[in-house]
């Protein structure tokens, strides 16, 4: 017998790092991003690019639409801090 994952992993759609990230965002967005880390300190710089890497992948999500109209409906799943807690505990995460 074989299990299969109830996602399919295949990959970020958006590489953590500043190509991709600026491939991922509008003309205007990629502008900001750029300008931003281009005045970024080294030790910001990290923070910049994780930002940066949210948005474009919240850009880039082909569900959006779908999650935007469960949230507007109030059918989207939602789970509680203790629950989520509690699951990255049990799978040996951090949880500070």
């Amino acid at each position: 017998m074989t299990a299969q994952p109830i996602y399919r992993h295949e990959g970020e759609r958006v590489p953590r790092n500043a190509e991709g990230i600026a491939a991922a965002l509008s003309g205007g967005q990629r502008m900001e991003f750029y300008r931003e880390l281009l005045a970024a300190a080294p030790e910001q710089a990290k923070g910049v690019l994780l930002r940066w890497w949210g948005q474009a992948m919240l850009d880039t999500d082909p569900d959006a639409d779908a999650r935007a109209d469960a949230v507007l409906a109030g059918t989207l799943p939602t789970v509680s801090v203790d629950d989520l807690l509690a699951r990255r505990r049990a799978a040996g995460l951090a949880v500070d």
